[in-house]
């Protein structure tokens, strides 16, 4: 039967084998922390990137918008999605809030109003993709939003060409990103959801009951974050 003492020992050598283990998860999250920060603070929007069949865009800002709509302008495109519209605006306002071309809105542009997060942009994305058979598509979203947002995209779409084009609000090159608190916060924040898609990553996907579905082109929107 084990003595008080043994008892005592025992219990001494788990809590500093936790205490360890809670030092070295602790480390371990910064250093990733830190480069997380490193690698968004060094991705740049690309000057001219390669045409592509369609264009993706997840809302969360309207720098977001006007750089897919002015893919779609100048061609490198046939359609784009918007995803993740907010309906409490008209699509109207949206179009004149891009500076959009009526005409074009009307022929080339869809509007997903279903996705309220990045896993609903996914999905969604993912059924406007195969109801088109689209073998490329340009992704576009803010810098630190990209890497979540090419997860949760590539577990739900495969066999697709995916172009990132991260649009840049603020640089944040040089090491900056550690003295703007508000850089911070949003780099924190994104690491750690960043963290929740590594892990989904390997949860297998599960067909939807209503399959595949064309996202609704006159559907009414506005934007709104992710």
């Amino acid at each position: 039967m084990p003595t008080a003492r043994s008892r005592s020992t025992r219990l001494v050598a788990f809590l500093r084998v936790s205490a360890y283990g809670l030092v070295g998860a602790g480390v371990a999250f910064a250093v990733g922390f830190g480069m997380f920060a490193d690698y968004i603070s060094r991705l740049t929007t690309p000057n001219d990137p390669p045409a592509a069949d369609a264009i993706i865009v997840l809302t969360g800002g309207q720098a977001r918008i006007d750089a897919a709509v002015s893919l779609l302008k100048s061609g490198k495109g046939k359609r784009l999605l918007i995803s993740g519209v907010n309906p409490a605006a008209s699509r109207r306002s949206l179009q004149r809030a891009t500076g959009g071309d009526k005409a074009l809105f009307n022929c080339c542009v869809d509007i997903d109003h279903a996705a309220l997060d990045t896993i609903g942009n996914a999905e969604e994305s993912a059924k406007w993709v195969e109801n088109h058979d689209y073998s490329s598509i340009i992704l576009v979203t803010n810098n630190y939003h990209m890497p979540r947002s090419l997860l949760e995209m590539r577990r739900f779409i495969e066999k697709v060409e995916m172009t990132p084009y991260p649009v840049v609000n603020s640089r944040l090159d040089g090491g900056s990103w550690m003295t703007n608190r508000a850089a911070l916060r949003v780099l924190f924040t994104e690491y750690t959801k960043y963290l929740g898609a590594l892990a989904r990553a390997v949860v297998p996907l599960r067909s939807t009951p209503d399959g595949v579905a064309l996202v609704d082109a006159a559907t009414t929107s506005v934007t709104k974050n992710n």
